[in-house]
């Protein structure tokens, strides 16, 4: 039974229900938009990684270091040779088997033998 103070009175389950639904609903969108998000964002400045390994010859260490630019969006083969220093005659020879019309971010050039 209702009690007699609640006569007159709405219940304010009725009124906190919908606001937590609400609001429910606003932390999921923003937890799934904050994730789909970060995965489709464009990755920073241009990378260039160095790969290093060391050959021993008469006890000496050696390190013969082998470089490779991962190409970003709107790269082009001059763009890339400009940025790197490596002349654009090199990064064809040293990549015989990439098409310099369609570079594919994320694709790694060798800019040293």
């Amino acid at each position: 039974m209702i009690a007699r103070a609640m006569v007159g009175w709405r219940n304010p389950a009725r009124y906190l229900a919908p606001l937590a639904l609400a609001a429910a609903a606003t932390a999921t969108y923003l937890i799934v938009h904050r994730a789909v998000e970060h995965k489709h964002a464009s990755p920073p400045a241009p990378i260039v990684q160095t790969t290093s390994s060391h050959a021993r010859s008469g006890g000496h260490a050696a390190a013969a270091k082998a470089k490779f630019y991962v190409v970003q969006p709107n790269d082009t083969l001059s763009k890339i040779a400009t940025r790197t220093g490596v002349s654009l005659s090199t990064l064809e020879a040293l990549n015989p088997s990439i098409n310099p019309d369609a570079l594919h971010p994320t694709q790694r050039l060798r800019l040293r033998p």
